[in-house]
């Protein structure tokens, strides 16, 4: 606790008697809030916005499967198909897949993507499979092309 000097005139030998001062000065933590004010203003649009990214490919082994997987697949134009040969519209993947699965909530479905699909569009589709209430959907990947080694 911070003590004042008081301006007695009761004081007789110019000794000062010291009061507690019962006032905080808050000038210096609005100060520091001010800054992380400022501070969490500038950051937060940059925390909104995604940055452009390649991704990576991957080196990684297939995993073993348990029972044989639904495929959903996405072609350039955008058309879906179910297994091989079932094409159907947006609008009808997630009843036919849910037809398809007969309530077995537990069975994988694999997304197969042309890589000129949108990424928009592919969580479209992603949303409308889990809508349908299939919990374990993935992605499916080319593992990538090995060039041949021209330095010997």
């Amino acid at each position: 606790m911070a003590f004042v000097a008081s301006s007695n005139n009761s004081d007789r030998r110019g000794r000062r008697s010291f009061a507690p001062m019962a006032e905080i000065n808050v000038t210096p933590m609005v100060d520091v809030m001010l800054v992380l004010l400022i501070i969490f203003i500038i950051t937060a649009p940059l925390l909104a916005t995604g940055v452009n990214v390649n991704l990576p490919q991957t080196q990684a082994k297939p995993l073993p499967q348990d029972n044989e997987p639904y495929q959903v697949t996405v072609e350039k134009d955008g058309t879906l198909t179910i297994g091989s040969e079932n094409k159907v519209s947006f609008d009808e993947l997630g009843a036919k897949l849910l037809a398809a699965l007969e309530g077995n909530r537990d069975i994988r479905v694999y997304v197969r993507g042309d890589e000129e699909v949108p990424y928009g569009y592919m969580m479209k589709v992603i949303g409308e499979i889990t809508g349908a209430g299939v919990n374990q959907v993935a992605f499916v990947t080319q593992p990538p092309k090995k060039t041949p080694d021209i330095s010997r």
